[in-house]
C-alpha cells in the first residue's frame, strides 16, 4: 500500500491557469494536468492507493471557497486538507468549519501566504487547530517564491512546537527544504512528522537516511509534491536507500493510515 501525504490538484476550470502561474515560479515540468481526474490517473499508474490533497488559500477571500471545493472532491482515496489565510479576520473560526466539513487537516504555506511561522498573529489559528485535533502541514525551509527569505525555518518550527505542544504538525520536505543541517539541530527527535516531498531531487541519499534513522521512521510520511514530483520517483529513491523493510512500510503507508484514520 502507498499513501501520498503531499499532492496538489485544482478544480477543472482553474487547473491549467494555476499550473502555468506556479510553473513560472518553480520552472519544472508538471507531471499531471492538475485536475482531479488527471491527478488520479497518474497517481494510480504510480501505485498510489490514497492521497492527501493539499489546498492553499493565497488570499483571505479564498478560504471558504477552497474549503467547500476540498470537501466536494473527497472520497475513499482523496483526503482533502483545507486552508485558512492568516490575514482573514475569521481564520480561526474557519478552522472549526474545516473540521465540520470533514476535512482531514489544514495546509499552510508561509511563503505563498506571506507570514512567518512564529508570528504571534498566527497563534489563534494554531490554538484552533490544536483544539480540533486536526493535523497541520507546513511548507518548511526554502522556497523558489522567496529564495532569500525563509518564512518557516527549522528553528522557528521548533519554537511553534514548544508553544503549541498539542498541535499535530507535519513539516514538509523532511523538516526544511534545503536546510537539513538546521533540521538536525532543531527538530530531530521532537514530536513532529516530516514528509518526503521532493527528497529525491533535493535531499542527498545519505542525508535522507540519517534524518530518518535519527528522527525515527514512525515520524516520517511518504509525500511526492505532485505535480512537481512523481510518486514513483520518490519510491525508487526510498527503495535505493539502506532503510529496512519495516521502516519503509511505516513511511509508505502505516504512519499516514494512522494519522488520517484510513482503515
Amino acid at each position: 500500500m502507498l499513501i501520498d501525504i503531499h499532492v496538489h490538484m485544482f478544480s477543472d476550470h482553474i487547473a491549467k491557469r494555476a499550473l502555468k502561474s506556479l510553473s513560472a515560479v518553480c520552472p519544472s515540468d508538471c507531471c499531471t494536468d492538475g485536475t482531479v481526474a488527471g491527478t488520479e490517473e497518474k497517481l494510480r499508474s504510480w501505485g498510489v492507493d490514497a492521497w492527501a490533497a493539499l489546498n492553499i488559500a493565497t488570499k483571505p477571500t479564498q478560504q471558504r471557497v477552497i474549503n467547500d471545493w476540498a470537501a466536494s472532491v473527497q472520497n475513499k482515496s482523496i483526503y482533502s486538507f483545507g486552508s485558512v489565510h492568516p490575514d482573514a479576520p475569521d481564520a480561526a473560526e474557519e478552522v472549526y468549519r474545516i473540521k465540520s466539513l470533514g476535512l482531514s487537516g489544514v495546509k499552510l504555506h508561509p511563503d505563498y501566504q506571506d507570514f512567518f511561522i512564529d508570528d504571534p498573529k498566527v497563534f489563534p489559528i494554531y490554538q484552533a487547530i490544536s483544539e480540533t485535533g486536526l493535523p497541520v502541514i507546513f511548507h518548511t525551509g526554502r522556497d523558489p517564491l522567496s529564495p532569500d527569505l525563509v518564512h518557516a525555518s527549522p528553528a522557528a518550527v521548533a519554537q511553534v512546537l514548544k508553544l503549541f505542544p498539542h498541535m499535530t504538525v507535519i513539516a514538509a520536505h523532511m523538516g526544511g527544504m534545503k536546510m537539513f543541517r538546521e533540521v538536525e539541530e532543531h527538530l530531530l527527535g521532537k514530536n513532529i512528522y516530516f514528509d518526503t516531498a521532493m527528497s529525491a531531487l533535493l535531499c542527498p541519499p545519505q542525508q535522507f537516511e540519517q534524518l530518518v534513522n535519527r528522527h525515527g521512521a514512525e515520524r516520517v510520511l511518504f509525500g511526492s509534491d505532485c505535480p512537481w514530483s512523481r510518486a514513483c520517483d520518490q519510491v525508487d529513491y526510498i527503495e535505493r536507500s539502506k532503510l529496512t523493510g519495516a521502516q519503509k512500510e511505516k513511511i509508505y503507508w502505516k504512519n499516514a493510515a494512522e494519522l488520517l484514520k484510513i482503515q
